[in-house]
């Protein structure tokens, strides 16, 4: 079958939702299967990489008008301590950004720094006119009072949508800046056109930046949401019932393979030491009718959030003058 490239639109509804005509596609399965795809028996493999790359596609024409009139969307990362992981994840979130024009301020704070050393840093962010977003890079030191640090970021900077006043507007649908991975997980579900109204989805796991959201975003798009944590009982029979499984809860290989109703879509939140996920994703390939690779599926897409975020931001600031 020959394939045809579609490209995206933005949409005040859906910010990246198909173009075109929807010919010669597949609806063997029970949910919907495009062509624009990489195929495994009749399923999605739902490409991150190629997801991410179209916005920062559509971001760059946004980056050079901003430009033009004088401003620079900025970024700035807050890392404290070294830690190895914490400190990859910021340069490629800094690397990304130098890449669409977007100035990244990096900011490095020593280990042993106080909460209230840490608060003074954000709040001098806070008032930095040439700053629009802040990302405070998680998880920080055990004396630190991460939550403390988190609500002292402006509700207008909160990229990253860590605050509690940003997911209390998420939740109640007109959050600016929803948490970057839920909004990469909504984004990519909408790029393959996955049907969300109506659906059941099960959310395995209740962080507050990223099983709460997500579990918030699909209950605005009318989906029956199910909320599972590590209390939840007959966890494996609740999934089974799922029409869309969100991997959410920090294990590798978590979530198992007969665990899938056959037709269900698998997207898969976790990051694990060796590039694993929460879900195994050998085994629920075999039921899914779409799922997530790790790497290249939710994690490129959460970092053109970030990115998109940041110049929603600087748009927003712009037009307030």
């Amino acid at each position: 079958m020959e394939l045809t490239t579609r490209k995206l639109q933005a949409s005040p509804k859906k910010p990246f939702v198909w173009a075109g005509v929807r010919d010669q596609c597949i609806y063997s399965l029970p949910l919907f299967y495009s062509q624009e795809v990489n195929r495994v028996e009749n399923k999605l493999i739902l490409n991150g990489t190629r997801v991410a790359t179209d916005i920062k596609e559509q971001l760059k024409g946004r980056v050079e008008e901003l430009t033009s009139r004088g401003v620079i969307p900025c970024l700035a990362t807050v890392l404290v301590g070294d830690d190895p992981s914490s400190a990859t994840y910021v340069r490629m979130k800094g690397n990304a950004c130098e890449k669409l024009g977007i100035l990244s301020k990096r900011i490095h704070l020593p280990a042993e720094i106080t909460t209230e050393d840490l608060l003074k840093t954000i709040h001098e962010l806070n008032e930095d006119e040439a700053v629009h977003g802040i990302l405070l890079q998680h998880p920080v030191p055990s004396h630190i009072d991460e939550r403390a640090a988190f609500e002292a970021i402006d509700i207008e900077k909160d990229v990253d949508g860590v605050t509690s006043w940003g997911f209390g507007q998420t939740s109640f649908g007109f959050g600016s800046y929803p948490s970057c991975t839920p909004a990469a997980i909504m984004a990519i579900l909408d790029y393959y056109d996955v049907p969300i109204e109506g659906k059941h989805a099960v959310v395995v796991g209740r962080s507050p930046i990223l099983g709460k959201p997500v579990s918030m975003l699909l209950l605005n798009r009318n989906a029956t949401v199910t909320t599972c944590h590590s209390r939840t009982q007959n966890l494996p029979e609740i999934v089974k019932q799922a029409d869309i499984v969100v991997a959410a809860v920090g294990k590798p290989n978590f979530i198992k393979g007969d665990w899938i109703k056959p037709g269900a879509v698998v997207m898969d939140a976790g990051y694990n030491p060796g590039n694993i996920g929460d879900a195994d994703y050998e085994e629920c390939e075999k039921n899914a009718g779409a799922i997530t690779p790790v790497p290249g599926g939710v994690g490129p897409v959460t970092i053109s959030m970030l990115l998109k975020h940041t110049v929603d931001a600087a748009e927003k600031k712009l037009n307030q003058r």
